[in-house]
Order: C-alpha cells, then sequence, then structure tokens
C-alpha cells in the first residue's frame, strides 16, 4: 500500500498503526527479550513514525516501513544494553535455508523471548519476521534493508541454533519478593478487589504518573485519582498480587479466571509514584514470564 503522506489524512495513518501495534510488539518483545521492553520500543517506534510520516513525501511500503522504524529501534535499545551489560557486544549488534513450513513455525512459537535473545540480532529477526509473523523473504529484506541471500543464511543460522536451544529453554526461577515489595503490592490489591478506591487514591505521591499503555499519559495526584473511576464503573475484573520479568505486578484476571492483563507499579518513599496500566494492550501477556505470588 502507498501513502501519499501530503493528501493523506494523519488520524487516518494513526489508526493505521495503532492496529498495527501487536504486531510490532511481537517483533520488538522477541528483539528485546521482554515484553516490558518490547512495549517502550513500540511507543518509541510509534512517535517517530508519526513524526516521519509528516516530513516524508510518499511511503510505498506502510508496513515494512513501519517495521523498520521498530527493528531501528529495537537496535537503539540493545545498543543502550551494550553500554550497561557485558553479555551481549556491540559487533553482535551490528550483524545484520530456505524457508521450512509448520515445524519451524513451531519452534519459534514456542521459544521464550529469553532464548530468542541468545540469537544474534540479524538472525533473531529474520526467524521472528518469518516463523513468528509469516513474512516473506522478500518482506523481511525490505523490513531489514538486506539481501534475500542475506535474509536466507541469517534464517538457516537463527533457526538452527534455535534448534540447539530448544531443549533448554527453562524459565529461570523467580526472584522472591522483599517483605517491602511484598506489603505494597497486597497492600494495593487487596484495596481493589475490597472497591476502595479512596484508599487507593490516597496512596498517590502528588507528582504521580500514569500511563495507561495505548491511550494516553497523566500525571498529578488530582489527574490521576480520576484513573480509578475507570474501574469503579467496571466489574469484570479480579486483581492479584505476582510478577512480570521479575517485577512486582498486579495481575488481573477476567471473568473467566484467564489473565486478561497486568499492571506495573513503581513507589517512592511509601507513595505511589507511577502508575503502568496495560488494560488496553493485552497483547504484552503474550510470552511474558509471569509468577503469581503464594
Amino acid at each position: 500500500m502507498t501513502i501519499d503522506t501530503p493528501s493523506a489524512n494523519a488520524e487516518a495513518f494513526a489508526l493505521r498503526l495503532a492496529a498495527m501495534r501487536p504486531r510490532l510488539h511481537r517483533y520488538c518483545a522477541r528483539m528485546t527479550g521482554s515484553v516490558i521492553d518490547g512495549e517502550d520500543v513500540v511507543q518509541d517506534a510509534m512517535i517517530k513514525a508519526l513524526e516521519a510520516f509528516s516530513r516524508a513525501s510518499e511511503i510505498a511500503n506502510v508496513e515494512a516501513w513501519a517495521f523498520r522504524i521498530a527493528h531501528n529501534c529495537a537496535l537503539d535499545l540493545l545498543r543502550q544494553r551494550t553500554r550497561q551489560q557485558a553479555w551481549i557486544t556491540e559487533e553482535a549488534v551490528e550483524e545484520m535455508a530456505d524457508p521450512s513450513v509448520d515445524t519451524e513455525h513451531r519452534l519459534a512459537a514456542a521459544a521464550s523471548l529469553k532464548t530468542f535473545m541468545q540469537l544474534p540480532p540479524a538472525q533473531r529477526g529474520c526467524v521472528i519476521l518469518m516463523d513468528v509473523l509469516g513474512y516473506s523473504l522478500q518482506e523481511i529484506g525490505d523490513v531489514l534493508d538486506a539481501s534475500t541471500a542475506s535474509v536466507k543464511a541469517n534464517l538457516h543460522r537463527g533457526r538452527a541454533q534455535l534448534r540447539e536451544l530448544a531443549d533448554d529453554d527453562a524459565p529461570p526461577p523467580a526472584r522472591p519478593l522483599s517483605e517491602l515489595e511484598r506489603r505494597q503490592l497486597t497492600g494495593y490489591v487487596d484495596r481493589f478487589n475490597a472497591r476502595d478506591f479512596d484508599a487507593l487514591r490516597a496512596m498517590l505521591a502528588e507528582d504521580v504518573r500514569l500511563d495507561l499503555v495505548g491511550r494516553t499519559q497523566d500525571k498529578g495526584k488530582s489527574v490521576v485519582g480520576n484513573y480509578y473511576s475507570r474501574y469503579e464503573g467496571h466489574f469484570d475484573w479480579r486483581m492479584a498480587p505476582g510478577q512480570v520479568e521479575g517485577r512486582p505486578a498486579v495481575l488481573v484476571y477476567d471473568l473467566a479466571g484467564e489473565l486478561a492483563y497486568f499492571i506495573l507499579l513503581d513507589w517512592s518513599a511509601e507513595r505511589l509514584s507511577v502508575i503502568r496500566d496495560f488494560r488496553y494492550a493485552r497483547y504484552v501477556v503474550e510470552g511474558a514470564a509471569i509468577k503469581v505470588d503464594g
């Protein structure tokens, strides 16, 4: 699909990007090894895509263009990690078989996010795009700005390494929550389940920040306090304490008892400083390392 940006509607373009968000997240979560970091990358990529859209004269393939931006944002995050951690090298970040069928697809779908992280980024991107998202060799080349021969080579090597890693894909045990983390999280969940929203509002710091992922961001106790009104009018949830990727998290279950999404909380001096609610980004649960507390 070609979009002639001077005459195209920016709002329609934003809606198209929003519709792609779950697929972008599936890619970014596997590139970064984290559903949380993956969503950060998606948000960054969408901001950059909207900014670039206003300056571009024509976009020949919107989906490939958006995925290329997301891919580059993921590499930026990996480079940032390179400066902080020794387990991935800058060389690996810079490295950029013919397609098989169901066996490879099932293997990629079953692999954990941490297993994907053991592949070099170029191999990782090719395997994810073909075996998880179903892109063709040509489409992968468009996203990664690579030749078909390069895509084939990276796909072959990545699949071979993924097969070797498949037998050793057990997730590491989650660390136990500290007594303070457990107390804060349990207290918040208990008040939520009791629908004591005034008590929850009293927990907020004056400069508390809310990220209702995919919808809106707010700041300040008086404004963020209105966030709980969204839950006051609904009865389709039950909260439980737990962990997501080792971080304390509120796990939110639907009426059928299925995990629907999660909420991350940050505290400062016994007051809630950050709320990150994934109610409108439920795709983030896919592939997440989740532990129910207790």
